[in-house]
């Protein structure tokens, strides 16, 4: 970065309060109610994360009904029937709004070119695939004969059918929706995508500001790292070189944050002046929320050290399998370890772990409702907390829970 070029000099607090903005989490319904609030979620966003894990609601999901109230899961398909957003990966699987549908054809050529030499088996299948959908309309897996020859050796080692699914998927001759089980349904691009949607791939430099763009409206203030990362399946990206050029133009302003040795980070001109308030409300976050995507940022933005132990093995685990984190206001105030048992409609908490801060009878009773609604997002009728670091807390927590 030039010398001559000004930083812009923010505190921790200050930093602090952009990011959440970004994220979408200064205050509970930060964009309404309704499925309009979950279509500007989105749009705001560029990307909420897809995962398959089940242990409480999908990531998609929880980290919508994070941010609006009373969010019901059809409203997300409804979105996608109406051609809003679409599924695809930016770095990693997730919603899009659908007029940002031609940045993801560079992400699809970026698969192409690196997938490994297909056999012409292989190529023909995806041909008699890719004729079967075209004829038939949309066909999910199950519509293809069990074509398996060898006995399965884990959960990546798909059937041939499946194979060429996703490889028609990800170089984006196919594209998916999906149903209240999950499932994707795959069909053409001409059948999901709207007439009205630019579909002209961008140029790389195109494509590297409009990665800096969606990184830093989403993330509030971030470096050439995450940015970048971003923009991963996408090989010998511009993104660092075009992100210079931003700085030089005054379309994205370098900041310093006081107190912090870090890498060089960047807001967009819209967050510079932005009066942001707090609300001190309290969200039980997904690990796979925007927030949280980048550990390091919560260390020194936070000073949380989070880690999902789903990837640890159990005897290295210290919080549990499934550890939700728990902001209050700015500050992440605990750990949640829970699954939901949705025939029991019973959510165990099997440690509610408080970091190291003093929380006022107002904070644990926010603590108290955020546990409430999320047992009912989860189809839960009961909670059950197995264990905790605090007694006092949880003492107070389980008799508001009782009333």
């Amino acid at each position: 970065m030039p010398d001559t070029m000004k930083q812009l000099v923010l505190t921790r607090e200050e930093a602090r309060k952009i990011i959440l903005y970004a994220a979408g989490l200064s205050r509970a319904g930060q964009f309404g109610k309704g499925r309009e609030a979950v279509y500007k979620l989105i749009d705001h966003l560029g990307h909420v994360q897809i995962d398959a894990n089940y242990t409480v609601e999908r990531a998609h999901h929880h980290s919508i009904a994070a941010r609006v109230p009373d969010y019901k899961r059809e409203w997300l398909e409804e979105l996608q029937a109406d051609g809003r957003i679409f599924e695809f990966f930016i770095s990693d699987s997730g919603f899009i709004p659908m007029y940002d549908y031609r940045y993801s054809l560079c992400v699809k050529e970026g698969f192409a070119k690196s997938r490994k030499p297909v056999t012409q088996a292989e190529i023909n299948l995806m041909e008699r695939v890719l004729d079967r959908v075209a004829r038939e309309g949309p066909l999910m897996l199950k519509d293809f004969d069990y074509d398996r020859e060898v006995a399965s050796s884990g959960w990546w080692d798909w059937r041939p059918s499946k194979i060429a699914l996703e490889r028609l998927y990800l170089d984006g001759r196919l594209m998916c929706t999906r149903g209240k089980d999950f499932h994707k349904v795959y069909d053409l691009p001409v059948n999901i995508v709207p007439n009205d949607i630019d579909t002209t791939k961008p140029t790389p430099e195109e494509f590297a500001r409009y990665i800096i763009r969606r990184a830093l409206g989403s993330l509030g203030i971030a470096g050439a790292k995450e940015m970048a990362w971003r923009a991963h399946y996408v090989k010998n990206n511009v993104v660092k070189k075009e992100l210079e050029k931003m700085a030089a133009e005054g379309a994205v302003i370098p900041v310093t944050i006081k107190g912090l040795t870090i890498a060089q980070q960047y807001i967009l001109p819209a967050y510079k002046n932005k009066k942001i308030r707090l609300s001190g409300d309290v969200f039980i976050l997904s690990p796979f929320d925007v927030l949280n995507v980048f550990r390091h940022r919560l260390r020194d933005f936070f000073d949380f050290d989070y880690q999902i132990e789903c990837f640890v093995p159990e005897p290295k685990r210290r919080y549990g399998y499934f550890s939700l984190p728990v902001l209050a206001g700015d500050t992440f105030v605990a750990r949640m370890d829970s699954k939901a048992d949705r025939k029991q409609r019973v959510l165990t908490i099997h440690n509610l772990h408080f970091e190291k801060v003093k929380l006022s009878k107002t904070q644990i009773s926010k603590i108290t409702d955020a546990i409430k609604a999320f047992a009912r997002f989860n189809q839960c009728t009961d909670i059950d907390i197995k264990r905790s670091n605090n007694r006092e807390y949880v003492k107070n927590i389980k008799q508001a829970l009782a009333e």
